[in-house]
């Protein structure tokens, strides 16, 4: 991924996530508004409903005070013969605004009863004088119903009556309160089988504890949160409670309103913080760019290369810089390379001064013995001439020898790359030296990996390379070992490792080990390794060394 798609990435998800953590928050308030207006208005529900319950319950105690202090109660509590006043209850409590009336004797014997007629003579157990009207089931004539009844007590000498009178407790009660938009009131009364559809855990709760209890029933627009007020009875019962529901329509349609607006600004915002994230990002990735492709420039060896810079700000001092620097390895190459070329030519001097000493002291030597015998001893000078001519031949060959090294080395040809199989090769270089390898007692052990596939190379410049591996191995064990030749097939090419049991090096002389004219050996050129890597370096491969005083030597080369 590059750098210009993360920064457009980090744009676009950051402009997201605040969008979404603003859309969020917006509908928590939202949310939390709507709840506490909604709990707001449900208490001012409940709140009307106690007054007006109130007042009602006040107006009906007063209603039966009235009945139990007026002359017709007294007279019916004065009168031997009760049965006379059988059917008063009715008018009685139409005079007086009552729904349900019933004249109770003081032995709890029913006079008369307005609700029904026929309970005349029934007995009534619940005769205790109220001050309010109090929550209690009445039983009709077409079933059980709910009612907020007062009881009052009419005295006349020893005779008592009882004054019953209240009003049922139904929706007409809920008429009276006023609705806002959104809410409605329910009335759920336990006269067992009149559980409201969806409300039944609800009011399970209410139940059980006898508390003000709040749920929200359904879901999506059709949802309503429902706040219910228990209505206890006479006996500390729960008999009644109010549900006063909030329809959630408006919060549903809130929230999908703000989520539409969230979505919109967010896609707006993306496509405007992908715009300014292009428009940013090319500031400052084109810049960035052309200096990494100027740094691989440099890295693929061409030191000059430079940046071209027209901003003031940050990257265009990267840029001055990078130019400065590029200056300035171009400087110091050009003193390094003369510094080297210098060295190298009082190397070479240095070498090959050492090199033809040897075989010029035994040449001196051979020409002065052939004139001594000339001038001294004429008789023995066909011997010392037939002697010294050898001599010169083989001191000659040796300079002979040395110069076709250093020849060799100075005029390294390009590779001519073709397809080479480096098993086979490996294969055919340990059959060469095998006789060598049995004189000098070394085991040659060969550890061939069939998945090496055919490789472009010069096959001649190959061999030698892996022969001067493999004459240097040879060199390393003067008491006998084993030869190691590994191949390994790797992704895209080969490795070849020569590894000998010899006597190891330094970790300075694997340091020096490829420097031209270096050697550890008291014979040879110090040319052969340097060969070496320089054969794999024109193959764009990579040699290397590990090695150990006492525990051998490996070379290893990878070509692709």
């Amino acid at each position: 991924m590059t750098f210009r798609t993360r920064l457009l990435l980090l744009f676009t998800i950051s402009i997201v996530a605040v969008v979404a953590i603003v859309e969020a928050l917006v509908l928590a308030q939202t949310r939390r508004a709507f709840e506490r207006s909604e709990g707001q208005r449900a208490e001012a529900l409940v709140a009307q409903f106690r007054k007006e319950f109130d007042r009602r319950r006040e107006e009906i105690a007063q209603d039966v005070k009235r009945l139990a202090d007026s002359d017709a109660a007294l007279n019916i509590a004065m009168a031997p013969d009760p049965e006379r006043w059988v059917n008063d209850a009715a008018s009685l409590a139409s005079a007086h605004g009552l729904e349900l009336l019933e004249l109770v004797s003081g032995d709890g014997t029913i006079i008369s009863s307005a609700e029904w007629p026929a309970r005349f003579l029934y007995k009534e157990d619940w005769l205790t004088p109220t001050d309010t009207a109090v929550l209690r089931r009445e039983e009709l004539p077409t079933g059980m119903t709910l009612a907020l009844s007062a009881v009052r007590e009419v005295t006349a000498g020893e005779r008592r009556l009882y004054v019953i009178g209240g009003q049922q407790l139904d929706e007409k009660l809920l008429s009276t309160v006023v609705l806002p938009k959104g809410m409605r009131v329910l009335l759920w009364r336990d006269l067992g089988g009149n559980d409201l559809p969806g409300l039944g855990p609800l009011i399970e709760r209410v139940k059980a504890t006898k508390a003000e209890q709040t749920a929200t029933i359904g879901s999506g627009a059709a949802a309503e949160t429902f706040h219910a007020l228990p209505l206890t009875g006479y006996d500390g019962s729960l008999m009644a409670a109010l549900l006063v529901g909030s329809s959630r329509r408006d919060l549903v349609e809130l929230e999908a309103s703000q989520r539409t607006v969230g979505i919109a600004a967010a896609g707006l915002g993306i496509m405007l913080g992908v715009g300014l994230g292009w428009w940013a990002t090319a500031r400052v990735t084109r810049p960035v760019r052309q200096l990494a492709e100027s740094a691989g420039k440099v890295a693929a060896g061409n030191w000059g290369a430079t940046v071209e810079t027209e901003s003031a700000d940050e990257i265009g001092q990267l840029a001055r810089a990078f130019n400065r620097m590029t200056g300035e390895l171009m400087d110091q190459r050009e003193r390094l390379v003369q510094a080297e070329r210098v060295a190298a030519w009082r190397e070479l001097a240095r070498r090959l001064a050492h090199e033809l000493k040897n075989p010029l002291f035994p040449l001196q030597i051979t020409v002065e013995n052939m004139q001594r015998a000339r001038e001294r001893y004429p008789e023995q000078f066909d011997e010392v001439f037939r002697e010294g001519t050898e001599t010169l031949l083989a001191e000659l060959s040796k300079l002979k020898q040395i110069i076709g090294r250093f020849s060799d080395f100075a005029k390294m040809p390009a590779p001519s790359m073709q397809s080479v199989s480096v098993n086979e090769l490996v294969g055919e270089t340990v059959r060469l030296f095998a006789p060598q390898l049995e004189q000098a007692r070394i085991r040659a052990a060969l550890e061939i990996d069939p998945n090496v596939p055919p490789i472009q190379a010069d096959s001649e410049q190959l061999t030698r390379a892996l022969r001067n591996l493999v004459l240097n191995a040879i060199d390393a064990m003067p008491d006998g070992g084993t030869l190691t030749l590994r191949t390994t097939a790797l992704e895209n090419g080969a490795r070849l490792e020569v590894i000998d049991t010899g006597q190891g090096l330094t970790p300075e002389e694997c340091e020096r080990l490829f420097t031209p004219y270096y050697t550890t050996k008291t014979h040879g050129t110090g040319l052969g390794l340097a060969i070496v890597q320089s054969v794999i370096s024109d193959h764009k491969g990579r040699i290397s060394v590990e090695s150990a005083p006492g525990k051998g030597t490996a070379f290893r080369i990878e070509l692709g």
